[in-house]
């Protein structure tokens, strides 16, 4: 394999760095010896979390910017769940783009016959779900269910309140028969082991299934 594997690039679209440090602990695992880098940047200029429709369309056009500049990337990964700035992304540059929502949901697919969705606010569910029918993927879904009190992005993943939080939401959604939960918030990956643990059910984790993609992308391409 060769030492000038091009990196992985993963971005964070709010401008908080807690986000950034937690997925980055999140990919250790992935960061192979010999293989791509996996660098996960911070958009500063963003807002502190991604949470209404203005947000992610601003977030659309920095992406599609950023990925003018990555032409050395083997991957550049949209780690949000609402993926902003994929399909703009795509038509701006040759380089792989892959957004954490479709490879959430395609892992929870090839993973389980219904899947379910744990969300960090209501008022993201009806984007995700117009994503879901765009996929096709809406007849295999359980139901998405969000917190049932507000967290911030970067609260998400970390604190036993959230994880009360999300246990609570997982097991709502096994019992609406989901065989797999797909975090909705790049923010939840520090609880996804445990999470997984005490629910008993497959737990994904977005942003890994996305660079396990790129991982896929890249990796047979190296001599």
């Amino acid at each position: 394999m060769s030492d000038a594997s091009p990196p992985i690039v993963v971005v964070n679209p709010n401008s908080d760095e807690a986000v950034t440090q937690a997925m980055s602990a999140a990919l250790e695992g992935f960061r192979l010896g010999g293989g791509p880098a996996i660098e996960c940047v911070t958009f500063d200029d963003g807002p502190i979390g991604i949470m209404t429709e203005l947000h992610v369309q601003e977030a659309a056009l920095r992406f599609g910017q950023y990925a003018q500049t990555r032409p050395d990337a083997g991957a550049l990964i949209s780690a949000c769940y609402s993926q902003p700035g994929v399909d703009l992304a795509r038509s701006l540059t040759r380089v792989p783009v892959i957004g954490i929502q479709d490879a959430g949901v395609l892992s929870a697919l090839a993973r389980a016959d219904l899947f379910g969705v744990i969300a960090v606010a209501p008022g993201s569910i009806p984007r995700h779900l117009r994503h879901l029918r765009r996929l096709g993927a809406d007849r295999r879904l359980a139901g998405e269910v969000a917190l049932s009190e507000p967290v911030s992005v970067a609260e998400s993943g970390r604190g036993e309140r959230s994880f009360g939080l999300l246990m609570e939401a997982g097991s709502r959604l096994a019992a609406m028969g989901a065989g797999a939960v797909v975090l909705g918030c790049a923010g939840m990956s520090g609880h996804r082991a445990r999470l997984e643990a005490e629910l008993g059910i497959v737990v994904i984790d977005p942003t890994q299934a996305a660079v396990a993609l790129a991982l896929a992308a890249i990796l047979p391409g190296q001599a």
